[in-house]
């Protein structure tokens, strides 16, 4: 069994409120957006969020790794490992929309170990320790008992090249539309596992996503009894590019949902 100290989550949740303190001084003041793709956005308000969480964390943890989305990654040298987005929601961020987040997560020799998502706006500081369960801000929180597809209120996103791909997400969006009570997109996955983890959303899937957006949020749905796997119901990692996550209830309905073939 994974055991991780109050050190790393004391650590982890500093470094969250670091971050978070860089997003929420420069709200609705980026001074420069970058593209990375068509879609894809970068502002200056990353830059300053992951220079100033992983400063902190090199200085506390030299020894351990860090994998970021905006820098090459610092290689561990002791099999542990920090994931960090320092801004999900970029698109969000940069034209004002106040749904965004810092997502940090630790990893043992390649095991998910602690996460955390820091909502600065809304002062919200959801957490996971493995075994331990899942909080927000200090509060055990659990997922909800929606048992319907029908009754449930979904929530996902949409890849980067939904422009240009076929795979697209598109399909599976119109399906759960016609299934589902409700379908949001909120633009910052993060949030939304943590939205899973909480109750305020029943089921959650996307796809083309990076272990920074999802590892954190991944831990903390599991640890609040929720489920999460790949789009086919298999077990995963954060590490494979679709997810599903859900109260479980449903998880089975999503899967079969997700896996069949085009419905006329």
């Amino acid at each position: 069994m994974i055991i991780v100290d109050t050190t790393i989550d004391r650590i982890g949740t500093r470094a969250l409120r670091l971050g978070g303190e860089v997003l929420k001084n420069y709200y609705g003041r980026v001074s420069r957006v970058m593209h990375k793709g068509k879609l894809d956005l970068v502002t200056d308000v990353d830059h300053r969020s992951e220079e100033t969480v992983v400063r902190f964390l090199a200085a506390n943890c030299p020894e351990h790794g860090i994998l970021t989305e905006e820098r090459v990654e610092i290689a561990s040298r002791s099999g542990s490992r920090w994931i960090l987005d320092p801004l999900d929601g970029t698109t969000n961020y940069a034209h004002g929309y106040p749904f965004f987040c810092v997502s940090l997560a630790f990893e043992q020799n390649g095991a998910l170990a602690w996460g955390g998502v820091y909502d600065p706006l809304r002062d919200e500081l959801f957490t996971a320790r493995c075994g331990k369960g899942a909080r927000l801000n200090e509060r055990a929180v659990k997922v909800s008992q929606t048992r319907d597809l029908g009754s449930a209120l979904l929530c996902t996103g949409f890849p980067y090249d939904v422009h240009t791909s076929a795979e697209n997400n598109i399909d599976h969006f119109v399906r759960f539309l016609k299934k589902a009570r409700a379908v949001r997109r909120d633009g910052a996955a993060a949030l939304d596992l943590c939205y899973v983890a909480c109750g305020r959303f029943d089921g959650f899937w996307e796809m083309k996503l990076k272990p920074w957006d999802i590892a954190a949020g991944w831990l903390i749905v599991q640890e609040a009894g929720g489920r999460v796997t790949g789009f086919d119901g298999t077990e995963s990692t954060p590490a494979r590019h679709d997810i599903l996550a859900t109260n479980g209830l449903i998880h089975e309905a999503m899967v079969a949902s997700l896996t069949a073939k085009e419905e006329k």
